[in-house]
């Protein structure tokens, strides 16, 4: 198999059973802790990790946000709950959804292997360069199997998140630049991804005129070709700093873990705990 395609595709199924996170009804339970609004409880239990770090700090990690949008979760819900304790309700939260998705199945043999072979890929990972993952990789590993293979995934996907960030700013793309790029190729449009992460239409218009002034999208905010060649370059550099887990694995382990963990997530998708794509074609946050 080509070492890209495997790589998109254990990144697609770790960030998938990862985002039960993001979906679960069951992390409804920030409002009993005062934290009733979507985007504060998820910037309060994401950056948790790293501890109360100040906003700026928060801005440059997950760095596609609006930094008005960080900037108004961080750091006031520390007012509400600890990082220790955003911690504890996002993990319980978690082992309820799951627990309510796959019932008896959180122990099966795809989801044990699974959750074996993700966590001997990214365990002991380099941290340099990827400060989410660095944070992540900090924590310790769950008892239970559903819970090991979502902090696997978790600590999977924030390596090659990290990762993604580095490509992008080698690449002079910024936090919304790469969101403008992205709906140039007609995947989504600006409104969508305006309410997901924060940004104005002024700050999106703006963004779309420097990168019409580089030649990577036309007048009508498409991607031209050397916009869809930036856009591969960014990719493939990211699929690049996102080797080691792999190169860990192996070929053979490689396999394995595809075959385990894609069971697991059509489930998750099939029956609506996740979304099969990103992003939504419209969002209620």
């Amino acid at each position: 198999m080509a070492n890209a395609r495997v790589a998109r595709t254990v990144a697609r199924l770790c960030g998938t059973y990862h985002n039960i996170t993001y979906y679960a009804p069951e992390m409804a339970a920030f409002k009993d802790v005062g934290v009733p609004r979507y985007w504060h409880a998820y910037f309060g239990y994401r950056s948790a990790p790293m501890g109360r770090v100040p906003a700026p700090v928060v801005i440059a990690c997950f760095y596609n946000f609006s930094p008005a949008r960080v900037r108004s979760a961080i750091p006031s819900i520390w007012e509400h709950v600890t990082p220790h304790e955003a911690m504890a309700i996002r993990d319980v939260s978690v082992s309820r959804a799951l627990d309510r998705v796959f019932g008896d199945g959180v122990a099966s043999k795809d989801l044990v292997t699974a959750a074996r072979l993700v966590r001997a890929g990214i365990e002991g990972c380099d941290v340099v360069g990827r400060p989410l993952f660095a944070a992540h990789s900090d924590l310790p590993w769950p008892d239970h199997p559903h819970m090991q293979l979502h902090h696997a995934c978790t600590l999977w996907r924030e390596h090659r998140g990290d990762g993604h960030n580095i490509a992008l700013a080698a690449a002079g793309v910024d936090g919304i630049q790469c969101h403008v790029l992205l709906a140039g190729t007609g995947v989504t449009n600006a409104r969508v991804i305006e309410k997901l992460r924060g940004w104005s239409a002024a700050e999106w218009d703006e963004a779309r005129l420097r990168l019409v002034s580089r030649g990577l999208l036309d007048e009508r905010g498409l991607c031209t070709d050397q916009g869809h060649d930036c856009r591969a370059a960014i990719e493939a550099h990211t699929d690049r700093l996102a080797a080691e887990p792999l190169r860990r694995l192996g070929d053979e382990r490689a396999r394995q873990l595809i075959d385990a963990l894609d069971p697991i997530v059509s489930h998750l998708i099939e029956t609506g705990a996740v979304a099969a794509t990103w992003p939504p074609k419209s969002v209620t946050p």
